[in-house]
């Protein structure tokens, strides 16, 4: 029996090892693709940009007049801003949003999708 025990835990260390382990936003996006990317640092504000121009800021929707009260609130010890922008979002919005990110003095990121790891 302890033998058993011992096969379930190191498979089950092994699973968990292996898993993969992606963060899961509620504001859904069809993010560009890229063939490498960075990881993203968990120290960031993560701003959405919908297809249809719509703003969130942390999850919270926003309007543009607001976005750097919102960002500059959501700002904190923070030093990178993620744009996680639907493909369809014009380079615009972008603009606004990695502007109000160079006047709090974030870093600008941009969140992709990897081809090789897309679902099909």
């Amino acid at each position: 029996m302890a033998g058993l025990a011992d096969i379930v835990l190191l498979l089950l260390i092994f699973f968990l090892l292996t898993s993969n382990f992606i963060p899961q936003f509620g504001i859904q996006v069809n993010l560009p693709q890229a063939d490498a990317a960075a990881p993203n640092e968990p120290n960031h504000v993560s701003v959405a940009i919908t297809n249809e121009g719509r703003f969130y800021v942390d999850g919270s929707q926003v309007a543009r007049e607001n976005l750097l009260d919102a960002v500059t609130e959501a700002q904190g010890t923070k030093t990178a801003l993620v744009i996680r922008a639907d493909k369809e979002a014009t380079i615009d919005q972008f603009t606004a949003v990695a502007a109000v990110a160079k006047a709090v003095g974030l870093r600008v990121l941009m969140a992709t999708d990897r081809e090789d790891l897309r679902p099909r």
